[in-house]
């Protein structure tokens, strides 16, 4: 007799092999996926990280030169400008390392949830700060350009420290509540940006004031200066071009290359931080991870571009910058010499001049110019021609 194999113990046994193989495909997808935000995750870090030290050389340089004896910059531009300075490094040296440590030490468990609180006051503060910061330096520029002769009347140096305190105290008043665990504002942590944000659909009213606050006023100030100056600029040289038939770089081009950059980095740099917030908030759901992620970090990157667009790109920083580099390279030598006898047995006088003399002489007819006494960055574009500009 034979005995034939029961068809069920078949198809039972079946069925386990398909679901431990579907098991087996949940699994490698999952631990594929977590090795993949993994790599997210480091490639972020790393971003972040490289972020930081360019913000922090960038304005450890600003400072310096701005704060030597070698700019002919008024006490007024130099107070506004190192605040500028300050508020960007406040980026790298509070902003950065307080979203890493907690995004890589304690990863922000529900028990960090006051940790976080504190992280998006510190965020929100800083950022508020800095476009507090960017708005001032375009009134000072403003006053300084249309209204010299009443400057030292309008710009006094109470004012400008009023302003720049303002600049600094405001914003940790608008957003202490962010700070208040369980308060008006909650607050999560985004592992897509690796930021504690602050959740502004969970209080709509409060929100709209703090845009009305912040950056809806400073976007208008620093949009409407750079453009009336701007128009300013163009028809001052057809002025010039009318009167002398002076002809040279056209004013309209040497004045984008100043003023349009401000603008374009201001608004490149904020909008789509201002948007994503305000998309998270009324559609209920996230942008794409790495769209949140850059989106929400530029504002940071603004403290490394203010460097260009409000240093570098003007001759009178890098003419100061050059003449502390000059300064700088004769101690070394002086203190690399051996004493009574120069680096290379060279005399002393025979070769410090020729280093001097690039420094002595970089002063050309343009810096003969008296500087008005209110913003260098200002003054190299409007009311002189391009031959006398700084640029």
């Amino acid at each position: 007799m034979f005995v034939f194999p029961n068809s069920s113990l078949t198809s039972e046994n079946s069925d386990l092999g398909n679901e431990s193989s579907l098991a087996l495909d949940i699994n490698s997808s999952l631990s594929s996926q977590a090795a993949a935000g993994g790599l997210c995750r480091t490639i972020k870090i790393y971003i972040i990280s490289v972020l930081g030290a360019l913000i922090i050389l960038g304005n450890m340089a600003v400072v310096f030169v701005i704060a030597s004896s070698v700019t002919s910059w008024s006490k007024n531009t130099k107070y506004i400008l190192i605040s500028l300075a300050g508020v960007d490094s406040a980026l790298a040296l509070v902003v950065v390392p307080l979203n890493l440590y907690g995004s890589v030490v304690m990863d922000f468990k529900p028990e960090s949830a006051r940790y976080c609180h504190v992280v998006a006051f510190f965020n929100s503060t800083i950022f508020a700060s800095s476009i507090y910061s960017l708005a001032t330096v375009s009134l000072e520029r403003y006053v300084a350009v249309f209204f010299p002769l009443r400057y030292g009347v309008v710009m006094t140096k109470s004012r400008i420290k009023l302003l720049i305190a303002a600049a600094w105290l405001l914003p940790p008043v608008f957003l202490f509540p962010i700070a208040i665990p369980g308060g008006i504002m909650k607050v999560h942590f985004s592992r897509a940006s690796l930021i504690c944000n602050p959740d502004y659909s969970s209080n709509v009213l409060y929100s709209l004031l703090l845009t009305a606050l912040i950056f809806f006023p400073c976007s208008a100030i620093v949009t409407f200066v750079n453009l009336r100056l701007w128009f300013a600029a163009r028809s001052q040289r057809k002025k010039l071009k009318s009167r002398a038939g002076y002809v040279g770089r056209s004013g309209p081009d040497l004045a984008s290359r100043v003023l349009v950059p401000v603008v374009i980095v201001f608004y490149i740099c904020w909008t789509p931080c201002i948007v994503t917030i305000f998309y998270n908030a009324i559609a209920q759901e996230m942008v794409p991870e790495w769209v949140e992620f850059v989106a929400l970090w530029l504002p940071s990157g603004n403290g490394f571009l203010n460097c260009i667009v409000y240093f570098w790109i003007n001759r009178s920083f890098r003419r100061g910058c050059q003449q502390l580099g000059c300064r700088l390279c004769c101690c070394w030598r002086q203190c690399m010499a051996r004493p009574g006898l120069p680096a290379h047995g060279v005399p002393l006088k025979t070769y410090t001049v020729p280093v001097l003399a690039p420094c002595l002489h970089l002063h050309d007819h343009s810096a003969a110019l008296q500087e008005r006494s209110g913003s260098v960055l200002s003054t190299c574009v409007l009311l002189f021609p391009a031959a006398e500009t700084g640029f």
